[in-house]
C-alpha cells in the first residue's frame, strides 16, 4: 500500500503474503500427493446442528453420485479420517473418508472410483411386543388379526386389502403399542413416524418426504406406517388456510392413501386424540377406525400386575384398591404417574420394596384426572 509516494506495509499485506505461500505449499503438496485409485465416503452431517433441518441422504445412484463427486473434488488430496464438504446440493454437508487406497494422502482424480457407504439402517426387532402384552382392547385384537393375514399373505386380498387403518381415544391408551405389537407379530418392518415430521422446510419438501416414506415402505415390505398424532398436519380444509404449510402434506398423504399406488404389503395405520378435526376428505381414506377406550376396573387391575412384574422393586400393595381409586387413567398414567413416581420415592428412601405409602404419595401429588367427553371420540 502506498500513501502519499510512500509505501506502508500493513497487517492485510502480511495476511496476504501468508495465505499466499500457504496456497503455494498446498499445491506443492497437492501435486506430489499419488493419484487416489479408491475413496470410500460416508454421509456424516453438518459440523453445525440446525434443529429445523433434516437432510435425510439418499442416493439411488451411486454412478451418478461419483460422477457429481467428481466435478467438486478432483484435484483435492485426502487422508483417511478428511471431511470433503458438499457445496451444491446441500451446502457445508459433510462426508468422511473413510478409506484411501493406495493408504496416506492421495489426490481425487478422474480416474477415481468414488464409493458412498451407507450407515447401517436399524433392523425392526421382533418379539419385543406382542398382543398378549396389551391389557383390554379386545375387539381393536379381534378387528387387527384381518390385517396380520394380510402382511402375511397381502397376494390374496388384491383390492380387498386392509390398507388405510385409524386408531383413535384418549392418550395414553396403547396406540402405539398395538401398532409395535402388530409389527412385532407379523414380523414387519416397521416405520414410526410422527406427522409434525413430515412437513417440510421448502415448498415440495413435505410431499417429497411422503412419497419416500411409501416408497421405502414398499421395498420393504412387509411393513407397517403407524403415523402418530394425525391432527396435527390433517386438519379440516378451514384449519388448513391457517397452516399453509401443511395443505402440501395432506394432499400428499391423500394421494398415497387413496390407492393411486398398489402398495402391496404395506398397511398405513394412523392416530389421533381428535379424530372429528380431520379433514373430511383425509378422515374418508381410512376404511376402518378403531376405538381405544380408557381401561376398566378389571383391565386397571390387570395393568397393575403386569407393570408390577416389570418393576426393579417389588411392589407390596392391594392392587385391586388401587384399581378402584385410577378411574379415568390411561394405562400410561398408571405405569408413568402412579408406579414410576412411587418407584422413584422408594428408591430415594433407600427402601427395599415399594409400598402403599409409597403409592398414596404418588397418589395425592398427581391432579385431580378429568374424564374427558365421550364425544370427543366419536
Amino acid at each position: 500500500m502506498h500513501f502519499g509516494g510512500i509505501p506502508i506495509q500493513t497487517y492485510l499485506d502480511n495476511w496476504i503474503q501468508i495465505k499466499v505461500k500457504e496456497s503455494e505449499t498446498e499445491a506443492s503438496a497437492q501435486h506430489k500427493a499419488p493419484p487416489a485409485r479408491f475413496v470410500t465416503l460416508m454421509p456424516s452431517g453438518f459440523a453445525l446442528k440446525d434443529v429445523h433441518r433434516n437432510y435425510p441422504i439418499k442416493i439411488p445412484d451411486e454412478k451418478l453420485f461419483e460422477i457429481y463427486a467428481k466435478e467438486q473434488w478432483v484435484g483435492s488430496a485426502v487422508n483417511k479420517g478428511d471431511y470433503l464438504f458438499d457445496q451444491r446440493i446441500i451446502p457445508d454437508y459433510a462426508f468422511k473418508v473413510i478409506k484411501v487406497l493406495p493408504r496416506g494422502e492421495s489426490m481425487i482424480t478422474e480416474d477415481t472410483i468414488i464409493e458412498v457407504k451407507r450407515p447401517a439402517e436399524p433392523t425392526p426387532k421382533s418379539g419385543l411386543i406382542k398382543f398378549n402384552d396389551i391389557i383390554g382392547h379386545e375387539e381393536v385384537k379381534r378387528k387387527c388379526k384381518v390385517v396380520m393375514k394380510y402382511l402375511h399373505e397381502p397376494e390374496r386380498f388384491g383390492e380387498w386389502a386392509p390398507r388405510n387403518i385409524l386408531f383413535y381415544g384418549p392418550p395414553g391408551t396403547g396406540k402405539t403399542m398395538t401398532a409395535k405389537a402388530l409389527a412385532n407379530e407379523t414380523r414387519s418392518t416397521l416405520f414410526l413416524v410422527r406427522a409434525t415430521d413430515l412437513i417440510g422446510e421448502y415448498v415440495g419438501d413435505g410431499s417429497k418426504r411422503i412419497h419416500a416414506l411409501f416408497k421405502d415402505s414398499l421395498k420393504r415390505a412387509p411393513s407397517v406406517i403407524f403415523i402418530d398424532e394425525l391432527d396435527a398436519i390433517g386438519l379440516d380444509r378451514s384449519f388448513q388456510s391457517v397452516r399453509g404449510d401443511v395443505s402440501e402434506v395432506v394432499n400428499a398423504l391423500l394421494t398415497e392413501l387413496g390407492g393411486i399406488h398398489e402398495n402391496k404389503g404395506v398397511v398405513t395405520i394412523a392416530a389421533t386424540n381428535t379424530p372429528r378435526v380431520l379433514d373430511v376428505a383425509l378422515r374418508s381414506r381410512f376404511e376402518e377406525e378403531m376405538e381405544f377406550k380408557l381401561p376398566s376396573k378389571e383391565e386397571r387391575l390387570g395393568i397393575l400386575r403386569n407393570y408390577a412384574r416389570k418393576s426393579p422393586l417389588r411392589i407390596k400393595a392391594d392392587f385391586k384398591v388401587y384399581a378402584k381409586r385410577t378411574e379415568g387413567f390411561s394405562g400410561r398414567d398408571i405405569k408413568d404417574k402412579l408406579l414410576k413416581t412411587a418407584l422413584h420415592r422408594a428408591i430415594l428412601e433407600d427402601s427395599k420394596k415399594v409400598t402403599e405409602v409409597h403409592l398414596e404419595k404418588a397418589l395425592k401429588s398427581m391432579p385431580s384426572k378429568p374424564m374427558p367427553p365421550r364425544e370427543m371420540f366419536t
